[in-house]
């Protein structure tokens, strides 16, 4: 397999799907605006979106591909058991789950946004809005676990592009709404959760040619599968802390009007990088570094340690600068029209900003975690993630009060980058992390391609400055224009360093 090639189709169906996503934020930005109808569709959609990016984005895989794995090695047919108690006793659980957030629904969004509390309508709109999305967590906590199956034979894009569903029926929400006039948040919040289901069919359909699912109601589970659903929680915690962390976030938001959006808004641009740079990158590197485990083979685990490094670095570093360097512009461009104020793009910019110094640290953390997964230890990275957790709830709180909602972009990125610290000094102290000084040499190599993108794109957003400005129309193609030449300037100034070739990247 070649660690490149593999992320390059999981990458390109996830940036199309991000695509779409901008164009669904877009138009939610253009008829909600920051409003108390954004805020409290917000609320309901993350949640249920959370817990996919959980489940989706590589942390059931986490606890599920090296498991699957090693009962596939003994045989076809314990594996193909295996799965069919995981999936019957998912089934289960999540059914139980949805029931309940279904009744406590009220209990829930006092804990999720409890600034709501002060506005009965805002409140009272919020739950309403949860219990029409909350089915979208069952559909696609299912869709993850045929993901996973689908992965852990290297298919990759079927699930990248399962998400693809969601953004589509969300715009044609939006459209027929905006046609037909009809409450806007309400049809996005079905739209959610019929997303949801299509999503899971079209995966059960494409995994059907590697394993053909049979639900049994064995309340005896077999070792393996107990072993599996102890691995599960923590790994949840730990491979999703970016999320927890935002999720974290939006809590303490829900104090200050507007502050939920802005940081919505923020996050979405941001995750693009994170989907390609330490989510793509992890996902394609953990079943083939699991394989490399369960057969000692120290040599493949050092080459795929390396290049999984190497590679979300060479994607991350550059995403961290552009973000720094290009916020307003950025945000402005992207969602700067109709409801959405000019004060809107300036607070949702500086959370962006500030998001962007922690864009590596935010890739490393799910990377260096598949270093602990692929050994089966899901225990170390919980306990990692909970302090990580903890360290932004500190800092949020404590300043809150005094900087308002921008100390939690901050907060996130400053316990993420502590992190990343963490996971390096401990895998260093138990002699598991096998990295080459030839890692060092790559990564000046990206920091030298970086600085030439970074002086470019400071120099391209000063010549056309003013034709992205708030009130021109055509801002966002003159964005999208000088994105893209700097993005191919150094994409090729690394192919001339010699550290994006396709050879570089094979895990054999």
């Amino acid at each position: 397999m070649n660690l490149l090639s593999s992320t390059s189709i999981f990458s390109f169906f996830t940036l199309i799907s991000r695509i779409l996503g901008y164009v669904r934020d877009i138009l939610i930005a253009v008829f909600l605006g920051a409003s108390i109808y954004a805020d409290a569709f917000f609320v309901a959609f993350r949640l249920p979106n959370t817990f996919r990016r959980l489940f989706a984005e590589g942390t059931f895989n986490a606890a599920f591909i090296p498991s699957y794995a090693a009962v596939k090695i003994e045989s076809k047919s314990k594996g193909k058991k295996f799965a069919d108690d995981v999936l019957s006793s998912l089934l289960l659980i999540l059914l139980f789950l949805v029931t309940i957030v279904e009744i406590f629904t009220p209990y829930l969004i006092y804990i999720i946004a409890p600034g709501f509390i002060e506005n009965q309508f805002k409140f009272d709109l919020a739950v309403e809005l949860t219990r029409i999305t909350f089915p979208f967590l069952l559909f696609v906590s299912l869709s993850s676990f045929f993901a996973g199956i689908l992965n852990s034979n290297n298919k990759f894009a079927a699930a990248a592009a399962a998400p693809i569903i969601l953004n589509i029926i969300l715009i044609s929400s939006l459209i027929i709404s905006y046609y037909f006039e009809l409450d806007f948040s309400k049809q996005l919040s079905f739209g959610v959760t019929l997303a949801g289901l299509i999503q899971l069919l079209f995966l059960v359909y494409v995994t059907l040619k590697y394993y053909k699912p049979d639900f049994v109601l064995n309340f005896k589970l077999s070792s393996k599968v107990k072993f599996f659903f102890r691995k599960l929680l923590p790994s949840i915690l730990s491979s999703g802390v970016t999320q927890i962390n935002i999720l974290v976030g939006t809590i303490i938001a829900s104090f200050q009007s507007g502050a939920v959006s802005y940081l919505y808004y923020a996050d979405r641009v941001y995750q693009i990088n994170l989907a390609i740079a330490g989510i793509a990158v992890g996902t394609v590197s953990l079943p083939v570094l699991s394989k490399a485990f369960k057969t000692k083979n120290l040599k493949k685990i050092s080459n795929i340690q390396n290049k999984s490094f190497e590679l979300s670095l060479l994607l991350s570093v550059p995403a961290s600068l552009g973000l720094i360097l290009a916020s307003e512009e950025i945000i402005n461009a992207l969602f700067g029209y109709g409801s959405f104020s000019k004060n809107d793009v300036a607070l949702t910019a500086e959370a962006l900003k500030y998001f962007g110094f922690g864009v590596p640290a935010f890739a490393l953390v799910k990377i260096l975690s598949n270093f602990y997964f692929a050994r089966d230890n899901t225990i170390t990275p919980f306990y990692i993630s909970v302090f990580i957790v903890i360290l932004n709830i500190l800092i949020s709180v404590s300043l809150f009060s005094k900087i308002g909602f921008i100390i939690i972009p901050i907060a996130t990125s400053i316990s993420t980058w502590i992190g990343v610290l963490i996971y390096l000094y401990l895998l260093n102290l138990k002699k598991a992390l096998l990295l080459k000084n030839q890692l060092i040499f790559n990564f000046i190599k990206i920091l030298a391609s970086t600085i030439l993108m970074s002086f470019t794109l400071l120099f391209a957003l000063d010549s056309y400055a003013n034709y992205l400005q708030y009130f021109y129309k055509y801002k966002a193609l003159y964005l999208i224009s000088i994105v893209s030449f700097v993005g191919i300037l150094y994409l090729l100034s690394c192919y001339l360093l010699g550290i994006l070739k396709l050879k570089n990247y094979k895990t054999n």
